[in-house]
């Protein structure tokens, strides 16, 4: 049975007068477990809202070049159409850095990593509870670990098949120390062999992605926590000066982990403006579960009483890499909280957004339909990632009454092959 999606906090804060159109924004935008942020995200922003502006009739859209200053790279959006032009600084803050030098870390230890860390979720049942939450998730999970087994049990009765078949050839039987020894070194080899091929199936990314989740839901990551220090450092000193009617942060993926995290953090400096926070596909479980979790839950649970911050997360049942109905009020163990405040939860309903064809032929594509949280729709949607992030609209006001942005009137919409690979 489906889990129940649509949450609207009770306490949601209101606003002290009507919202005007956003004039300016600042937006943070937080990316997942990825060693190539630092060129993925700048590039899919700008083919995709050349794709958004053509359906939808988007006449005014000027974006600057990209500029990179440490792990911030950066640039600006003005966007609108008759009756409003909105001026947009987008702010990627990086941590690619940090994942790439996860993805040089031997695969064979990374294996290992990965089955201490299965290990440990069978261990304290987290593992169970992921399941209880999307089993889709949960099979996304173990895929890498049963892969591993696959590959490591192949390569070594290939080890010992070569052995025992030089010693027949030589007359004679292969000791069972030799037949140990050649297994490992067949199971090795099998793995070193076959890494080209592991990573483009994407099992290198979901090893590390696992690893470093459960090192991070442990406390075991201090280079990640330095890097969420600096990004609060410079959020805060963004906020010191900025005009900007509404200030956002948004993650998608293991990104909309950092953006919690990274918001919880800001607000904790002291009073100041009022916060937007944007998560998509999320995958908070993955860590907030862990019962040595402690702090990110008492983060949670800050964000959820807070009157400073509005927080509104999309999922989306088709996408296999989130948790639709996942509700931290409900399903994690938090910190008692005065009032529930967060966040807005809604379904991105990608069902209703995509042409059928486009539909159909990405269904069984996680990743790519899990990207689709940051792409173009086909059709008009309350869910809408440009809408969101450059209209008029705050995103209260966008989430409780959107504004739909119906179809370019006399202009076909674009073929189904326009829509390029993720």
């Amino acid at each position: 049975m489906e889990r129940q999606i649509s949450f609207t906090p009770p306490d949601l804060a209101q606003p002290e007068a009507p919202p005007g159109p956003v004039r300016r924004r600042h937006v943070f935008y937080l990316p997942g477990y990825d060693p190539e942020a630092s060129k993925r995200y700048r590039a899919l922003f700008v083919r995709e809202l050349s794709r958004y502006a053509k359906r939808f009739d988007l006449p005014r859209r000027r974006t600057s070049p990209a500029r990179a200053e440490g792990t911030v790279q950066s640039w600006t959006v003005e966007a609108g159409r008759e009756g409003w032009t909105t001026d947009t600084t987008y702010e990627v803050l990086l941590w690619d850095d940090l994942v790439r030098r996860d993805f040089a870390r031997p695969m064979l230890l990374s294996m290992l990593l990965l089955t201490a860390g299965i290990l440990h979720a069978l261990v304290t049942g987290k593992l169970f509870r992921l399941y209880g939450l999307n089993w889709k998730y949960g099979n996304v999970i173990l895929y890498p670990f049963v892969m591993t087994l696959l590959l490591v049990g192949l390569g070594a009765a290939l080890g010992v098949a070569l052995g025992q078949g030089l010693a027949w050839a030589a007359g004679g039987t292969l000791p069972g120390l030799a037949a140990v020894g050649l297994g490992a070194l067949g199971a090795v080899g099998l793995l070193v062999a076959a890494t080209p091929l592991l990573d483009r199936i994407f099992l290198r990314q979901l090893i590390t992605d696992w690893v470093f989740n459960w090192q991070h839901s442990n406390g075991w990551r201090p280079d990640y926590e330095a890097r969420l220090a600096a990004f609060a450092d410079h959020v805060a000193a963004r906020l010191a000066d900025t005009e900007a009617d509404e200030v956002m942060i948004v993650g998608h993926s293991s990104g909309a982990l950092t953006a919690v995290e990274l918001t919880a953090r800001v607000l904790a400096r002291g009073p100041g403006r009022t916060l937007s926070l944007l998560t998509l596909g999320a995958g908070l479980p993955l860590v907030a579960i862990n019962p040595r979790a402690r702090r990110l839950r008492a983060e949670i649970a800050s964000l959820v009483a807070s009157d400073r911050v509005v927080w509104a997360d999309y999922q989306a049942p088709q996408d296999w890499m989130n948790f639709p109905g996942f509700n931290p009020v409900q399903d994690l163990a938090l910190p008692p909280v005065p009032r529930v405040a967060n966040p807005l939860i809604r379904s991105a309903k990608f069902r209703e957004l995509l042409e059928p064809d486009v539909y159909a032929r990405i269904s069984y594509r996680p990743f790519r339909m899990h990207f689709q949280f940051l792409m173009s729709n086909d059709l008009p949607g309350e869910y809408d990632f440009f809408a969101l992030t450059l209209g008029p609209q705050t995103l209260r006001e966008r989430v409780l009454a959107p504004a739909l942005i119906p179809a370019r009137a006399g202009v076909a919409a674009e073929p189904a092959s326009a829509h390029r690979e993720i």
